[in-house]
């Protein structure tokens, strides 16, 4: 009897201890709750550990950017200047029929043309408090008449000032003054993954509209076809329709770029959207401001990219540099003995990094000006001084 009992017994236990090992791994909150407090389930690190990894622990202004939790002060300096932009057009439409002779016999020559209305939006930014506004080019052309919604809801006439379709920029102003004008910041001083916020007027309904993103990339070239001065800031803010010329502003509320394009394959906004840097911007804005229009320096040269099969051909240590491919007989480059194969490696006692860095260098220089240039010809630096000529317009 004492064994059968000691074997029912031992059957319990175990039966007990299989229990409690199931449970335990698969349900452990169950004997957290019935102890009251289960013990961790592993030594909390000391303090001083944190000591030990100093690149995991952010300090001075990467920890303050850590802290931030909301970009409003930001955004409220920069929202008062931006603007909605809102054109139209006419535009007269002839049918191709109208000139066909069968068409004319039937029904006479005297048909008239259909007058169609275009209009177009989009956004733009105050820049001068006496109300100069800076846009796209694309925003106003073509443009007969042009009106701005202030941020207040004023609804004010503006007239174009100027434009350069170049650079997708023109700038048009509204009479008045004390405007609310953005502070412009240095588009230079930006670095991948600096975060940026995109404000505009998104389809040309939702009013004022703030997105933030992060600088996705730098000098964007090959991205709007035709335009030969391109440096574009990357951003991956929204941009939408509507959106064109509005605020691209940083983590301080200060203006660093114009929002111009995005990269879509279905037409809406897919992450990749670009915006003209103010190291661009602000001196074609201050050009349109002056005259009108923006003149620019022309050497008179063909550049090209310093390719790694030019730099083996030519025996250069580094890929820097703006690569001569062609002179214009003639022109201010050839008179100054400027040679194909010529690689300008420093414009004005600035470092030439690449072809984009040369010819924005140029183009921003004014007409008449010399500039001292450094080309490697030959395994050596040779100084030229050229005295620039004015760019032709393009033709589009």
């Amino acid at each position: 009897m004492l064994k059968r009992l000691w074997l029912v017994f031992a059957q319990v236990c175990t039966i007990c201890v299989a229990i409690l090992f199931t449970v335990s791994t698969l349900r452990p909150e169950w004997l957290a709750r019935a102890g009251g407090s289960a013990p961790p389930l592993a030594p909390a690190l000391p303090a001083a550990s944190n000591a030990a990894a100093p690149a995991a622990a952010p300090s001075g202004a990467a920890a303050a950017r850590g802290a931030v939790t909301s970009y409003s002060a930001a955004a409220g300096r920069a929202l008062p200047s931006v603007v909605k932009i809102a054109t139209s057009a006419q535009k007269k439409f002839r049918h191709p029929l109208l000139d066909d002779p069968t068409f004319q016999r039937f029904f006479g020559r005297d048909q008239n043309s259909n007058a169609q209305q275009l209009l177009g939006e989009g956004s733009g930014v105050i820049v001068r408090a006496d109300g100069f506004i800076l846009t796209n080019n694309h925003v106003v052309e073509g443009a007969q008449q042009i009106q701005v919604e202030l941020a207040d809801k004023r609804v004010l006439p503006a007239r174009l000032i100027g434009t350069d379709p170049d650079t997708d920029l023109a700038v048009i102003k509204i009479d008045g003054s004390d405007f609310p004008a953005v502070a412009l910041g240095n588009s230079e001083a930006l670095q991948v993954a600096d975060v940026v916020l995109a404000i505009g007027n998104p389809f040309g309904v939702f009013g004022n509209t703030v997105t933030m993103g992060i600088v996705s990339a730098l000098g964007r070239t090959q991205i709007a076809d035709g335009n030969p001065f391109e440096s574009f800031i990357q951003t991956d803010a929204a941009i939408n329709q509507g959106n064109s010329g509005g605020a691209l502003v940083n983590a301080q509320g200060e203006l660093v770029g114009i929002n111009s394009s995005i990269f879509t394959r279905t037409g809406d906004f897919s992450g990749i959207g670009f915006a003209i840097p103010t190291a661009i911007a602000r001196p074609i804005m201050e050009q349109l401001i002056a005259h009108g229009e923006v003149k620019r320096g022309y050497i008179g040269a063909n550049l090209g990219s310093v390719t790694p099969d030019i730099a083996k051909r030519l025996a250069l240590k580094e890929s820097k540099g703006a690569f001569v491919a062609a002179v214009i007989d003639g022109a201010p480059g050839s008179r100054a003995g400027l040679r194909v194969n010529d690689v300008i490696v420093e414009i004005n006692g600035r470092a030439t990094a690449d072809r984009g860095d040369a010819v924005n260098t140029i183009a921003m220089s004014s007409p008449e000006q010399t500039l001292p240039l450094k080309v490697l010809r030959d395994g050596e630096i040779i100084d030229l001084k050229i005295t620039l000529g004015r760019r032709p317009q393009t033709r589009r």
